[in-house]
């Protein structure tokens, strides 16, 4: 007996509505451990949002800012500004990682400097 390749493709479309769905649920969950959201940006010392915070400044666009404890994660609401972090000091660093005006995230590595960009 053959199934017709319809039916194929709409269980295919069903399991991955479903892992789709699922992966929706686990993502809410792992927010959970983060600080409430609100207004501005903010840096963390630790992984999701712990750790010693540092506010960012988010109308002083385009200064180099050097921080004196390296940063693990950010958290920023804002429609209009966004960071570009630095592993380096002085805004230096092979790499730099730009966050969006609305991010919640584990940085990839240590940073060490930030400059406020547009959004």
């Amino acid at each position: 007996m053959f199934i017709s390749k319809a039916k194929i493709r709409s269980a295919m479309a069903a399991a991955t509505l479903a892992a789709a769905l699922a992966g929706l649920g686990a993502g809410t969950a792992d927010a959970a451990g983060w600080p409430p959201l609100r207004e501005g940006a903010f840096l963390y010392t630790g992984t999701h949002g712990t750790g010693t915070v540092s506010t960012v400044d988010l109308t002083d666009l385009g200064t180099c800012h050097t921080l004196s404890e390296p940063s693990r994660s950010v958290q920023v609401v804002n429609g209009s500004a966004s960071l570009l972090l630095f592993s380096g000091a002085h805004c230096t660093g092979a790499h730099p990682w730009a966050s969006g005006s609305l991010a919640q995230s584990d940085l990839p590595w240590a940073m060490l400097s930030y400059r406020v960009i547009p959004a």
